[in-house]
């Protein structure tokens, strides 16, 4: 950060007896060490190197263009996905074979998940309703109305009786699966909500009082915290039950993405790059931020004691 960046190029020059490519890298870098899945090349002079990852396997023949949301089931056995070309799919993760086409948006979907069971998918689209579809049938069981702009991501309570969505429209609001009805707006922030995502809550963490009982169809709310990652460049934390404030982190531009760490870490990417590492109790400044490229921060994910993301570059 703050520095040019430097340019260069890689060149392979040809293969060994063991099939592992030859590469050479332009002045300034070098390339280290080469297998036939990955190149490490490092730039001594700035003292940081990348290693760069062949596709384990690749599936081109799910989506005709971009795929702009993903989910894999739980025991690994199924994929979802959502493309520009229209499309919701569901598939094989195995081999990428097409196993149901999920239709009844109108425009685009712009985000699915499955349940934690595996057998049922949540979708939310442009046309502003959220869906819930069968992975079985590829039947749509559910449809939920009530926001006025495009749905641009959801979030699961528990085992799913109750979900969740955020919208262009500035609100995150709950919804109970089994009579598909609002049970009500989280937060209504004047601003699109781009991400959310719904943790429990460090046992220190104040969440605050409802000020009316919560419904009895509220399955699951106690005690949890909800993130907003907001195009206004804040990330905001509501207690899930009682729809109050917790905390509001304003960051140097539009937030994309959340994630939970942990009870007390949560993770924010925002549009020019940042990744932002707060600690729930304390977010008045970050536990650490990463900045690796200026383009945007699109997508995050805990993994094993680190976390996976994905940059628009």
């Amino acid at each position: 950060p703050g520095k040019p960046t430097l340019y260069g190029s890689v060149t392979r020059r040809g293969l060994s007896s063991e099939g592992i490519p030859d590469i050479t890298a332009s002045e300034g870098f070098l390339v280290q060490e080469v297998t036939k899945k990955s190149i490490l090349i490092s730039c001594p002079h700035e003292n940081v190197s990348t290693k760069f990852l062949a596709p384990y396997t690749t599936f081109s023949r799910i989506h005709q263009k971009s795929i702009t949301c993903l989910d894999i089931s739980s025991g690994g056995g199924l994929g979802v996905s959502t493309s520009t070309d229209g499309t919701m799919k569901i598939w094989q993760a195995a081999n990428g074979e097409i196993r149901r086409l999920l239709e009844g948006h109108v425009y685009d979907v712009n985000c699915c998940r499955f349940f934690p069971s595996g057998l049922v998918v949540l979708s939310g689209g442009m046309d502003a309703q959220l869906k819930i579809w069968s992975a079985e049938d590829a039947s749509c069981v559910v449809t939920f109305k009530g926001h006025k702009g495009g749905i641009l991501d959801t979030a699961i309570v528990d085992r799913g009786r109750n979900v969740l969505s955020c919208s262009r429209d500035g609100t995150a609001r709950l919804w109970d699966c089994g009579k598909s009805a609002c049970l009500g707006v989280i937060a209504d922030c004047g601003s699109p909500v781009n991400g959310i995502a719904v943790g429990t809550a460090d046992d220190s963490l104040n969440l605050g009082t409802p000020e009316n009982p919560p419904s009895e169809r509220e399955i699951g709310t106690e005690g949890k915290i909800l993130l907003l990652a907001r195009e206004d460049k804040k990330l905001q934390g509501v207690g899930l039950q009682s729809r109050q404030p917790v905390f509001l982190f304003v960051g140097s531009d539009a937030f994309n993405c959340c994630t939970f760490l942990s009870s007390t870490y949560v993770l924010a990417g925002t549009q020019d790059g940042n990744i932002y590492q707060l600690d729930v109790r304390n977010t008045s400044s970050p536990v650490q931020v990463i900045h690796r490229s200026g383009a945007p921060v699109l997508s995050l994910l805990p993994y094993r004691d680190g976390f996976i993301a994905s940059q628009g570059n």
